[in-house]
């Protein structure tokens, strides 16, 4: 598969919470978590679980810089 996006993430789903419509998917990358707000239907589609190795694809008109 292949994605315009260039920021391409490898981690680990750590938690995944489930909402009526949505979902937060939590994904442990390295030292930082990165959290994804997904539909539902997505989650069940995919499967996620926690433990679940997964790419987090970032495609963002606006990336912030802190020091």
């Amino acid at each position: 598969m292949q994605f315009s996006a260039r920021n391409k993430l490898q981690g680990t789903v750590k938690e995944v919470r489930v909402g009526a419509v949505m979902a937060i998917v939590m994904v442990q990358v390295g030292e930082n978590v990165i959290e994804s707000a997904i539909t539902k239907d997505a989650v069940e589609e995919m499967k996620l679980k926690a433990g679940d190795k997964v790419t987090v694809v970032v495609k963002s008109t606006s990336v912030m810089i802190m020091k």
